[in-house]
């Protein structure tokens, strides 16, 4: 049959569907684990603004839209297209994203979605189409597509997909613009006697103090770990500053789950240094279950709520250190008090992801606290000149 494909405008009640499409697609993969649905179209009950909606932050600098795949009177395939102003502005580049890509095993369906994608982004002057991503590839979205690790559930915030997806994007003529990997280590071996003596000299020597996330404050917390953040990885492969408003809807999504233990500030002489953040992976619980009482937003979280002290895995989702601070041995101070904090909390292992393939620095930091390389993500870009 025919694949018609349809353009659905931010804003049109038809993104329901769109945003449905890969609970059918990966019906009883026992690794897929999906976005709560109001953080795509909105949850007044949860306070989610959803990235699908006009009014989130996401769409005050961007235009996107959305196209959808039909065959036989049944959707079979999704994927997004946008131009992220604030992204092109601050590398002086004119890259177009695509994203939310989800498609059935028919490269018919793949050609027909990203021949629109391509053609909408070089209407409006693009010379490169980049993804995917959710809607583009910020440091801080959802994106990538996985290449290696396809055995493992991703922990919160990343991407699951079949093997054929990466496949269909070198057969479409997608190169590689960048991998991020994923690091597993062990929390219960025990914690190094040279790095706790590292730690304490560098208390003493550049008078670090540290502390642990103010939950009442959350807000604030998370604009400062904006500012940590917006300083430490200005050199990264593919950074985009933090909005305030950015942070405020990342702080909103992550509040449920947050151990304050788990994330830690540094400062020295008193100004804000550094910033350790690691979440009990919420995937664990938000996996769906497949049974006959659902899946919905409601029930996932209730489950969340139930179990979220009983969580053994953690993302290390950001470790940052501007560069004024760096080579202080704050990431060794801060690192072994989370270890050892985690610990004492039963937590069994931590995931460290996701870290660009040329951050050699982090990587070695990783294997040297014991960890081994098991997910790996990437990035496609297609010339458009």
């Amino acid at each position: 049959m025919d694949v018609q494909v349809e353009e659905i405008a931010l804003g049109d009640p038809r993104l329901k569907l769109f945003a449905e499409l890969p609970w059918r697609l990966y019906r009883n993969d026992p690794c897929w684990t999906p976005p709560l649905r109001g953080d795509l179209l909105g949850s007044r009950i949860l306070g989610l603004s959803g990235l699908l909606t006009p009014r989130h932050a996401y769409h005050r600098e961007a235009e996107v839209t959305h196209f959808l795949a039909w065959r036989d009177g049944k959707t079979v395939g999704r994927v997004s297209a946008a131009i992220n102003r604030r992204f092109n502005e601050h590398h002086g580049c004119r890259i177009g994203s695509f994203g939310f890509f989800e498609v059935v095993e028919d490269y018919d369906v793949v050609s027909a979605l990203l021949d629109r994608a391509r053609d909408w982004v070089r209407e409006r002057s693009m010379t490169v189409l980049r993804g995917p991503g959710e809607y583009s590839n910020s440091t801080y979205e959802r994106q990538g597509i996985l290449v290696d690790g396809f055995e493992f559930p991703p922990t919160v915030e990343l991407t699951h997909n079949p093997p054929y997806y990466g496949e269909f994007m070198e057969r479409y003529g997608f190169t590689m613009a960048m991998d991020y990997h994923a690091y597993i280590m062990d929390i219960q071996t025990p914690i190094h006697e040279a790095l706790k003596v590292l730690g304490e000299r560098a208390k003493r020597r550049h008078n670090i103090t540290t502390r642990q996330v103010n939950l009442k404050e959350l807000r604030s917390e998370v604009r400062l770990i904006a500012k940590l953040f917006n300083e430490a990885w200005a050199a990264n492969w593919g950074f985009l500053p933090l909005t305030d408003g950015e942070a405020d809807a990342i702080a909103d999504t992550l509040r449920p789950v947050i151990d304050p233990g788990l994330m830690r500030f540094a400062y020295v002489d008193g100004e804000p240094a550094a910033v350790l953040g690691a979440l009990p992976d919420p995937n664990y619980a938000l996996r769906p279950r497949w049974k006959w009482y659902g899946d919905s937003d409601l029930v996932r979280v209730a489950r969340l709520m139930w179990l979220r002290r009983r969580i053994p895995l953690v993302r290390l989702m950001f470790f940052g250190v501007p560069p004024r601070f760096r080579r202080m041995g704050i990431d060794g101070l801060l690192y072994g008090e989370v270890k050892e904090y985690a610990q004492q909390r039963s937590y069994q292992q931590c995931e460290a992801s996701m870290l660009l393939e040329e951050n050699y620095r982090i990587i070695r930091s990783s294997e040297f606290m014991g960890g081994c390389r098991y997910k790996t993500w990437r990035i496609y870009d297609l010339p458009l000149e």
